[in-house]
């Protein structure tokens, strides 16, 4: 299958290919494969798609691997004995987390195909539009007669061919709104095209000293401009709801009569029973009848440790077996999981969030009743004045041109393109078009805390206190640990020129930690409880020898660079700053504490965010959520506007208005700074098009302006509008 993706700027990489899930859908279907799909959170260059499509290819069962880094996905065909675990794990190895999509979830979108489009109609209309210009000089220089004419003929002949093609945005588009019966923009716009165009013709069948081929090309020009910078600066995002529910693993291993099988998940049954490998994502929602081991919920409640799961624990889908093989009964699977009702909630917000309306949107639907009414009454009054439909038509034409709503239209795209460029400067890159206008607006700014205020990598601390024997040793059993702590240990020891001693005979414990022998002595690396030590608020691993006394090994969770300022800028701009964390309470008061926000709260699951950002907003708040987790998509979604970093997980990214690009959070109060001069902006430029029509619409009432006229006053205020955006570079 084929998927596009919205996007302000592609890789050059992979914006001339085609799609990678649709090359990699052809070859397997070829050659009788299986297609696969896994999300690559991490992956930002070309170098990224080189070094994984290597490591998948090198792969025994493998035929092809395609990355696509717009979408931040791999797509692989491969024989039916390769699975989603395989390459996750050959990806984890070489440094690049990965999460099995589910190909069938995934939508097809046409927003590149859309934008081509529109950048072969604005070419098509600019060349025309130039050759058009050289061929009217010659009029211009008073050319009579059949050479006149000649060049009139050889105006239209370029002219029709080129407005019936590069119109067709706007053709279409004034169709659809005339069989709902109501005006939009684009009605007005194709009446002028449509007129200047017959007018030409009309001038030319008669041998007319005028024709206005020139100024209809070039209106047709500046609109598909506007309309072209409009639709890049709203690269609207693929849907929140649809990239959690590729989120949801596919297919289960269930046991049968002693025996395992592999099923689709929509073929599990409450009462089922399934088998959950280490290191392996939850299918299902259920309740675990046999097995212990330690779960990993931070991509659905921003726990920053893994909790311990044996026989009785409820597990919820999406959550990550960590340490132990685990067999669960199910509770509910597929739509009744609870990260399809995560889904579920996302869509509800999403689509609460679309009723808002441009500023654009809202001028138009008073503009262009007025523009047609204007337009009606001056052809009725030089008709009766005149009793000359020449004349009138001509009077009336010039009256829509002069009004046509292109300084309108350009307005909130020239405006929006100039501050998406400032922005993206400064970090950010803004995915929908009203996304600014709704920033501009905020008065209440809500965090979520690991990964987004902070890195989400907890890291070991004071290591250099330990006596280096002691380090080898946990050096050993830390590398041969998955768990997070032990992950994160390992690379800061490795980073220090810690070898790891001979420690033999390790074996994971699930729920507890890690052992093995060093000399005959036992040696253990887990939790406090396990090595018979009290443990404390911090985060924290312990390591004992021969059942000594448990040493300590401290973690912290750094802040975000850049945090503390973000913070101390929006409240000094009178922004109401909250914390909203699924972690425990320890943590999220010490950082609150740490950045000076005076709102926080800790242990809120995902429903409780969004109802925390709903009850916000009843209450008439406007809030600016930034999150970057599964925990956080509902509640993105339902926000006024939006943030998540770059970093974040795909859903968390698609929900958002606005990505963060680097790590730095500190540009945060600059942005919604300049979000508030944005929207001073576009007002400027309404109120500069409002000018301009109440100074030449009276001029093209009284037939003072010509078509051409027209034209050219329509293309000055657009040029207006555009150099007024400007200002804000």
């Amino acid at each position: 299958m084929s998927v596009a993706a919205p996007s302000i700027s592609a890789c050059p990489a992979c914006v001339a290919a085609p799609s990678a899930e649709d090359i990699a859908a052809r070859a397997a279907a070829a050659a009788g494969d299986s297609g696969l799909v896994l999300s690559l959170p991490t992956v930002h260059c070309a170098v990224c798609i080189s070094d994984v499509e290597r490591a998948l290819s090198s792969m025994p069962g493998v035929r092809s691997a395609r990355v696509n880094l717009t979408l931040k996905r791999v797509s692989v065909a491969a024989e039916p004995q390769v699975t989603a675990e395989k390459l996750i794990q050959r990806l984890d190895a070489i440094g690049y987390p990965a999460h099995e999509l589910d190909p069938g979830l995934l939508s097809v979108t046409e927003t590149d195909k859309r934008s081509h489009d529109l950048l072969m109609r604005l070419g098509v209309a600019g060349f025309s539009m130039m050759n058009i210009m050289l061929l009217s000089v010659a009029v211009w220089s008073g050319a009579e007669a059949a050479t006149r004419d000649m060049f009139h003929w050889i105006s239209a002949a370029i002219a029709l061919p080129t407005l019936a093609f590069s119109g067709q945005p706007f053709f279409k588009s004034a169709w659809v709104s005339l069989k709902a019966r109501r005006l939009g923009m684009d009605v007005p716009i194709s009446l002028a095209l449509v007129l200047a165009s017959a007018i030409s013709l009309f001038e030319t069948f008669n041998g007319g000293e005028h024709a206005y081929f020139d100024a209809a090309v070039s209106l047709c020009f500046f609109l598909l401009a506007g309309r072209y910078l409009d639709y890049r600066s709203r690269a609207a995002a693929r849907s929140a709801a649809e990239e959690l529910a590729a989120l949801e693993v596919p297919r289960a291993t269930k046991l049968e009569a002693g025996e395992e099988r592999v099923v689709p998940i929509a073929a599990l049954r409450a009462g089922d029973l399934v088998r959950i490998r280490p290191g392996a994502r939850m299918p299902v929602d259920g309740i675990v009848t046999e097995g212990a081991s330690e779960i990993d919920r931070s991509l659905l409640t921003g726990e920053t440790l893994p909790v311990v799961a044996g026989e009785g624990s409820a597990l919820s889908a999406g959550e990550v077996n960590l340490t132990g093989p685990l067999i669960v009964r199910v509770t509910a699977a597929g739509k009744d999981s609870s990260l399809h009702r995560m889904a579920d909630l996302v869509a509800v917000a999403e689509n609460a969030r679309t009723r808002y309306t441009s500023l654009a949107d809202r001028m138009a639907r008073a503009y262009s009743p007025v523009v047609h009414l204007m337009a009606l009454a001056a052809f009725s009054v030089w008709l009766y004045l005149t009793r000359d439909v020449r004349v009138s038509v001509n009077v009336a034409a010039a009256v829509l041109i002069i009004t046509c709503p292109c300084a309108l239209a350009l307005a909130v795209p020239a405006v929006v393109t100039a501050a998406s460029g400032k922005l993206f400067r400064k970090g950010f890159l803004i995915k929908d078009g009203t996304a600014l206008e709704r920033l501009a607006e905020v008065d209440t700014v809500v965090f979520d805390k690991t990964g987004t205020l902070t890195l989400g990598e907890p890291e070991a601390q004071d290591i250099a206190a330990h006596p280096r024997p002691e380090l080898e040793i946990v050096a050993a059993l830390a590398g041969a640990s998955s768990h997070p702590l032990s992950r994160s240990l390992a690379r800061a020891l490795q980073a220090e020129g810690i070898r790891p001693a001979p420690v033999v005979d390790l074996a994971e414990v699930p729920g507890a930690g890690i052992e093995g022998r060093l000399a005959g002595d036992r040696v253990r690396l887990g939790r406090a409880e396990w090595l018979g030590a009290e443990g404390g608020e911090r985060t924290a691993t312990w390591f004992s020898r021969a059942g000594g006394p448990a040493v300590e090994f401290a973690f912290a969770d750094r802040p975000r660079p850049g945090a503390a300022e973000a913070v101390r800028g929006l409240i000094a701009g009178g922004k109401r700053v909250i914390l909203l964390s699924g972690d425990s309470e320890v943590p999220v008061a010490a950082l609150a504490g740490t950045l000076g926000i005076p709102e926080w709260q800790s242990a809120m699951r995902p429903e409780e965010k969004a109802a925390r950002i709903a009850a916000l907003t009843a209450a008439g708040h406007r809030v600016l959520m930034v999150g970057d987790g599964l925990n956080d998509t509902a509640a993105l979604a339902g926000a006024h506007v939006s943030i998540s970093p770059a970093s974040a997980l795909d859903a968390a990214r698609t929900a958002s208005d606005i990505v963060l690009l680097g790590q730095d959070l500190e540009p945060l109060s600059d942005a919604v700074r300049i979000a508030v001069t944005t929207r001073r902006r576009i007002k400027q430029n309404f109120a500069l098009s409002l000018a301009y029509n109440l100074v030449a619409v009276p001029v093209a009432l009284v037939g003072l302006a010509t078509p051409l006229i027209a034209a050219l006053a329509m293309s000055a205020s657009s040029i207006t509008v555009s150099l007024n955006a400007l200002r804000l570079k």
